[in-house]
């Protein structure tokens, strides 16, 4: 019902910038919030940045001042601009988007997009 399509995952050295993008499509009414997470090998799924519809973006401390979320509600993405990266940053990254469907607009789901993969090292 509910696509994400990530891109823009790569291979970086330390101190360098990268950006993600996600796209939403289908049965979408609306988006409540789309946001960033991030896996690492052997480590749990963490919440990177989100930025809720009306409210505030929310980071996870180990990104503030590097990171920065920002939405286009009107073509229903979001990207993800990284700066400073760290190896530390190495990582599945997943987009996420808390939707209303179109046409049942009282169900709300989340939808995750298939991850792309962020490796800082030199």
């Amino acid at each position: 019902q509910v696509q994400l399509v990530e891109s823009g995952g790569g291979l970086v050295q330390p101190g360098g910038p990268l950006t993600l993008s996600c796209k939403a499509s289908g049965s979408i009414s609306s988006i409540n919030a789309m946001g960033w997470s991030r896996q690492a090998q052997e480590n749990q799924r963490e919440l990177v940045a989100v930025e809720p519809s009306g409210g505030s973006i929310n980071y996870e401390d180990s990104v503030k001042g590097r990171f920065a979320i920002s939405r286009d509600n009107a073509k229903n993405t979001v990207t993800l601009q990284m700066n400073s990266l760290k190896p530390e940053d190495t990582a599945v990254y997943y987009c996420n988007a808390v939707v209303r469907l179109r046409g049942a607009s009282w169900i709300q789901r989340d939808y995750w997009g298939q991850g792309t993969q962020v490796t800082v090292s030199s």
